[in-house]
């Protein structure tokens, strides 16, 4: 599984779809699957939303896309792929030359388990020889009329979100560019690594501001800034990573009390044949809760409803045990730690009986401080106060959110040799926990 698409609080549920290849663990075939949660916790799956059909210009994939409710139908916009000439292909990576089209699926179902396509596209990528993508729809209401942002970009010259407008879904019409970037002028067969090309870019109202999310060049870019109603212009104004770490192609949505839930993909860190051996690759991020500062700094805290998976805490009797290092057993590689520090530099890992697991280490001059977690390391403000931290351990992803502005995702694939032992040099305050399993056949290899 990839990319999360179209999510949507649908008649009291929280439906997810995400690419999906049901055939192998290995990119490939994509179909759009489908899961339900009442929680955004726990989730049950259903049937498969929507898969290829020969001889449409979905052949070769229904790629990422968005749900929508319009007008008490649920409606899928998403890009569909089939294999072309060279000549006409809108993507061109040293692997496929494939025509990307906006297609359109609709569900009268409650409980959206079964789709309707339409066979034509209703959009068509634009005629031009520097067009170096045409994916990933967005949409939102503005007045009586839909606007969707397709990612796009131009060869040489950067990456961009191309608009539309349409009274009903159906018919569109072109528009301009919500905002543009420029390349990294480094070549690469494959424009998203380069920056030519964007890719699944989100695009909302958050706080006093609006916030753009996309993909590319190897990071997931936030950008908040002024939105332009009558010009439709996004003007930006403040720029951050959103993950460090292993996370990709994000995508959000409203929860029941209109709060906006942040997901992600968490790819893989091991080659092909390692997928295939396992049997599986892929999983999604736990949500994530976005504010944004009175600076205009984007803010995310996992969502308070990952708390009903708390059981067996602990908290390290920091006081009375002063040289203690050894603080806690993490079992079965599921648990959440909270500590805070003010102390440079400072370092908690989590080790076994062979060494180092995992790690964070915080160190500072005068300006700045550097945050390092095992092989990644970013600059990050010096904080006069405390640093806080939110750590997730399950199975061989570890999600960490510092200052809750700063997110590094770890893949670490090697299995611990006995319980990991909490060791820190200097916590300020620490709490715990073990996590309860969401399921009976959770993976954990």
């Amino acid at each position: 599984m990839n990319d999360p698409n179209g999510p949507i609080f649908w008649n009291n549920a929280y439906h997810m779809f995400y690419q999906y290849n049901p055939g192998a663990a290995v990119w490939g075939d994509m179909h759009w699957a489908h899961a339900v949660s009442e929680n955004m916790i726990h989730w049950r799956h259903l049937p498969i939303a929507l898969a290829p059909t020969s001889g449409w210009d979905d052949a070769d994939g229904c790629f990422t896309g968005s749900a929508v409710d319009d007008h008490g139908t649920a409606t899928i916009l998403y890009t569909g792929v089939k294999s072309v000439a060279k000549e006409r292909a809108t993507l061109r990576d040293g692997h496929n030359n494939f025509r990307e089209v906006q297609c359109l699926a609709t569900s009268t179902d409650p409980q959206l388990r079964t789709w309707t396509k339409w066979k034509p596209p209703v959009i068509q990528p634009p005629n031009d020889p520097t067009l170096a993508g045409f994916r990933d729809p967005f949409l939102w209401r503005q007045g009586d009329d839909w606007i969707l942002g397709v990612a796009s970009g131009h060869f040489r010259k950067g990456g961009c979100i191309l608009l539309y407008h349409s009274k009903d879904l159906r018919r569109w019409e072109p528009l301009h560019e919500l905002t543009s970037g420029h390349w990294t002028e480094k070549e690469s067969i494959n424009p998203v690594d380069s920056g030519e090309m964007w890719e699944c870019p989100d695009f909302f109202p958050l706080g006093k501001k609006h916030v753009l999310l996309y993909s590319a060049a190897g990071s997931v870019v936030w950008e908040s800034g002024e939105f332009d109603p009558k010009e439709l212009k996004f003007h930006s104004e403040r720029r951050g990573i959103l993950d460090h770490g292993a996370y990709y192609a994000q995508k959000t949505q409203l929860d029941a009390h209109g709060n906006r839930i942040l997901w992600g993909w968490i790819p893989e860190k091991r080659p092909d044949p390692e997928l295939i051996a396992a049997g599986w690759a892929g999983c999604m991020a736990l949500p994530r809760v976005l504010t944004l500062s009175p600076e205009g700094e984007l803010e995310m805290a996992v969502a308070p409803q990952a708390q009903s998976l708390r059981e067996k805490p602990f908290s390290p009797s920091l006081q009375s045990q002063p040289d203690v290092s050894l603080y806690a057993l993490f079992e079965d590689l599921r648990a959440e730690l909270t500590w805070a520090s003010s102390v440079y530099p400072f370092t908690l890992t989590l080790e076994d009986r062979t060494g180092l697991w995992w790690s964070a280490k915080v160190t500072a001059d005068n300006s700045a401080a550097t945050l390092t977690v095992n092989d990644t390391t970013i600059e990050i403000p010096r904080s006069d106060s405390s640093h806080s931290f939110h750590l997730f351990v399950d199975g061989s992803v570890a999600e960490l959110i510092v200052d809750r502005r700063h997110a590094v995702t770890t893949r670490i694939y090697r299995k611990p040799e006995g319980p990991l032992l909490l060791v820190n040099t200097t916590l300020e305050s620490c709490t715990g926990w073990h996590l309860r399993a969401i399921s009976s056949d959770r993976l954990t290899t």
